[in-house]
């Protein structure tokens, strides 16, 4: 039988916002509507996830991100993996974001470099035309930047830089982080029940 929820690779690389990834990585694993999620993290990210959020080490870090009852619903992949089945068009997917996305990561993508699999299933989602949604973080921007955002955005990639919203009137971290995770799965088609509207009653 053919499993009909929705697939999706999710990347985490080496810029500063982890714990944008980890409510990212909850949040799906929740969602009755994923029925599976490929995650990649590349070496880089675990350095900012051991800095940022004190979780250490590549053994059990699906557990540790999200707990053990919902990694069951995510496989995880080395960076250094380019044989994985996210690296072949053929691997049925519903897209990719990656969050945060480090200007490094973004450069790969952008000049279709596909030396890690983080690139290389980036490089398969735009050539099978698929949702891909790159996370930027960095500030400022310097020229290099802007020009491979703008490669990657002509490719087919949406860029959705970490701003966080403040119209909501977020009272904790947890609700800055929460009101843009919610955006990012509204892009790819997974709205999220409680999140802010412009405007509704």
């Amino acid at each position: 039988m053919i499993d009909t929820g929705k697939t999706f690779t999710v990347a985490i690389t080496g810029a500063s916002g982890s714990i944008f990834a980890i409510e990212l990585l909850r949040l799906m694993a929740a969602d009755q509507r994923v029925s599976h999620i490929d995650l990649v993290v590349s070496d880089a990210a675990l350095r900012v996830l051991a800095e940022e959020m004190q979780v250490s080490g590549r053994n059990g870090l699906v557990e540790k991100l999200v707990g053990a009852g919902a990694a069951a619903k995510i496989r995880q992949h080395t960076d250094e993996n380019i044989g994985a089945n996210i690296a072949s068009g053929s691997y049925p997917s519903d897209g990719m974001i990656v969050l945060p996305c480090s200007m490094g990561t973004l450069a790969g993508i952008a000049h279709g470099l596909a030396s890690s699999l983080v690139q290389r299933a980036a490089d398969v989602t735009l050539k099978e035309r698929r949702p891909l949604v790159l996370c930027v973080r960095e500030t400022p921007f310097n020229l290099i930047h802007l020009r491979n955002m703008t490669s990657a955005a002509e490719a087919g990639a949406t860029i959705y830089p970490v701003m966080p919203t403040l119209y909501n009137h977020p009272q904790t971290m947890e609700d800055i982080v929460r009101a843009f995770v919610h955006r990012v799965l509204a892009h790819v088609g997974l709205r999220q029940d409680g999140a802010f509207e412009w405007g509704a009653e």
